[in-house]
């Protein structure tokens, strides 16, 4: 018995850390991530929202299928684009993702 207690005596104590930093740590890896993460994407889906909201007869689009077309009518959840000459395709207005008028008007 006395070598049992020796043996665990002579090992050196863990140190015990307290619950808060455990908290404490958690809640800066969450920080970090929000800043980093989900603030961002936000911030890209409210530019993106405003865009879809501003559509106008006569803008430029790109789909997400990456159909180039141009903006002919607007209803609710959907826009007609004008495609090539005559050719006109229906499509929902959250598939529209990019407007290329400026892009091109500067090149």
């Amino acid at each position: 018995m006395n070598i049992i207690y020796l043996l665990q005596a002579a090992q050196p104590a863990q140190p015990q850390g307290s619950s808060w930093t455990m908290w404490v740590m958690l809640a800066l890896i969450f920080v970090v991530m929000y800043l980093f993460m989900i603030r961002p994407q936000r911030k890209e889906q409210k530019k993106l929202e405003e865009f879809r909201n501003s559509l106008k007869k006569g803008d430029k689009v790109v789909t997400a299928g990456g159909i180039y077309g141009v903006v002919d009518e607007i209803k609710d959840r959907s826009v007609l684009i004008k495609v090539d000459g005559e050719v006109k395709l229906r499509v929902d207005k959250n598939s529209l993702v990019k407007d290329f008028s400026e892009a091109q008007q500067t090149k």
